[in-house]
């Protein structure tokens, strides 16, 4: 099973320690991990949206990390990720 990983990025000063942890738990369960905050910084803001979103495409269930209540971005997600019809669920 293909589990996207959506949780806050933007102001969030460890984001990729908590993305990392939540992926190695994860994959010693048995899932493939798509893991966004493993994409490189520098690009526009805007340009990491659409590669989020075809993520999503490939993910059978997105998992949303604890704190991502505020998060626009993923709000964004789990609003695609519906509309696709997938399973969402809190880690």
């Amino acid at each position: 099973m293909v589990v996207y990983l959506a949780g806050a990025i933007t102001g969030v000063r460890e984001y990729k320690q908590v993305f990392s942890s939540w992926e190695r738990k994860l994959t010693k369960s048995g899932y493939t991990v798509l893991n966004p905050a493993t994409l490189p910084l520098g690009m526009p803001d805007a340009s990491y949206m659409p590669i989020c979103m075809a993520m999503i495409d490939q993910a059978d269930i997105i998992a949303l990390i604890p704190g991502w209540e505020n998060s626009k971005g993923v709000n964004l997600e789990i609003s695609y990720a519906e509309y696709q019809g997938k399973e969402i669920g809190s880690l």
